[in-house]
């Protein structure tokens, strides 16, 4: 079915409308009436969004062939998502950014808590690092990137769709510079320190921001104690403590190639003879430090995600479990313990009573004395409790 204005239509089951109505922005499959006219759309067509009676719900982009298949964009009725639309969107991301920060080094658009579903941008300086994660975000690439050059226009812009995130819309999977050039890795700003990221090889867009707060919190109580950095990556929350007057950092991890980025952040701040580096695995460098009894006054865990997909949340919890057993053994009395999880299926309260079991089954008492998510420039949608992914704790043990 469509409208005059040429847009498709797609409707909700009977009933289906509960959720959406309530203020989330996605609709699954099964509450959509998928007729052969649904299923005949491409991946990522631009739709108008029915209710049962045929009452107008919104625009948004449609794909018959994934679990979520609508992604909500406006709720005003019977609107295409044209550039000025995404200009709109993007225009109020930035003016927020700029409210917040002082440098231009954040993440710019963050999905559908920016009213922008699928898409995110991380922002260096004047290098802009894009990741789209759906067919009808992807199909907006092009504008997008036009916008951008329009509001920003940068000297550098990479595309960084190398995740596997893209497989659950069936999208190839790439990186690629669109404009500009990258002759290494690209410089970063947090707290007033400098760091290094890698976009087109690392991890996602190459930095994560979301633990920009909980990095600034976790360093304050790092000065002249002994730090381990457990999955440590680009040396975010190491290379802040020895800022902050840490006696000595061990940054762990098993990528030669992020640990070469943290002693490149580490000699940028002038803390290198504070900090060592080693390429292990996580579990197995916990177990060596409890059979030797080494200890230190603060411990970092923050690991990649032990759950991915919902199927995956009894191994995972399983997981942060153990991390939370053997990292607690690894931390002095009265010394402090970061956990971190970004799994969203991993539910907060869910993962404050699992991790403090574990430290429990180590033969330590937990104070829990921080709690908190990802940074400002990572917003929540209070009707999706998915973008409220990122979960931190810091305990006290005695």
């Amino acid at each position: 079915m469509t409208e005059p204005s040429g847009l498709p239509r797609i409707r909700l089951r009977k009933g289906a409308d509960k959720r959406f109505k309530n203020g989330h922005s996605w609709v699954y499959s099964n509450e959509i009436d998928m007729d052969d006219a649904a299923k005949a759309l491409a991946p990522g067509t631009v739709v108008q969004l029915l209710r049962s009676d045929k009452k107008e719900m919104g625009v948004g982009t449609f794909n018959p062939h994934t679990l979520i298949s609508y992604r909500g964009f406006s709720r005003t009725g019977s609107r295409d998502i044209s550039s000025k639309f995404i200009k709109d969107r993007l225009t109020r991301a930035l003016e927020l950014r700029n409210a917040l920060f002082s440098e231009p080094y954040y993440r710019l658009v963050h999905g559908d808590a920016d009213g922008l579903p699928g898409l995110v941008i991380d922002r260096f300086d004047d290098t802009l690092v894009i990741q789209t994660a759906t067919a009808g975000m992807d199909n907006m690439l092009e504008r997008v990137i036009s916008v951008l050059e329009q509001t920003i226009n940068p000297a550098t812009i990479i595309i960084a769709n190398d995740g596997a995130f893209r497989n659950l819309e069936s999208l190839e999977t790439y990186s690629k510079i669109a404009k500009g050039q990258v002759d290494g890795p690209i410089r970063v700003r947090e707290n007033g320190l400098t760091f290094f990221a890698d976009p087109l090889d690392g991890q996602k867009t190459g930095w994560f921001y979301d633990q920009r707060p909980n990095r600034a919190f976790v360093a304050g109580l790092a000065k002249g104690r002994t730090v381990l950095d457990l999955y440590s990556y680009a040396g975010g929350f190491g290379v802040t403590a020895a800022a902050k007057s840490a006696e000595s950092v061990l940054m762990i991890d098993r990528s030669e190639r992020a640990l070469a980025l943290a002693r490149q952040a580490a000699e940028a701040n002038g803390v290198a003879e504070a900090c060592q580096f080693s390429a292990t695995e996580v579990f197995a460098a916990l177990e060596r430090f409890q059979e030797e009894k080494r200890r230190f006054g603060l411990v970092i865990a923050d690991p990649p995600a032990f759950i991915k997909t919902k199927k995956d949340v009894g191994a995972g919890i399983k997981g942060y479990k153990k991390l939370a057993r053997l990292s607690a053994t690894a931390v002095e009395p009265q010394g402090f313990l970061l956990i971190a999880s970004c799994s969203h299926n991993m539910h907060e309260d869910r993962f404050v009573e699992e991790t403090s079991r574990g430290i429990g089954e180590a033969g330590r008492s937990p104070r829990l004395i921080y709690r908190a998510g990802a940074g400002p420039d990572h917003p929540v949608h209070p009707f999706m409790p998915e973008t409220a992914y990122l979960k931190a704790l810091v305990f006290q043990l005695d």
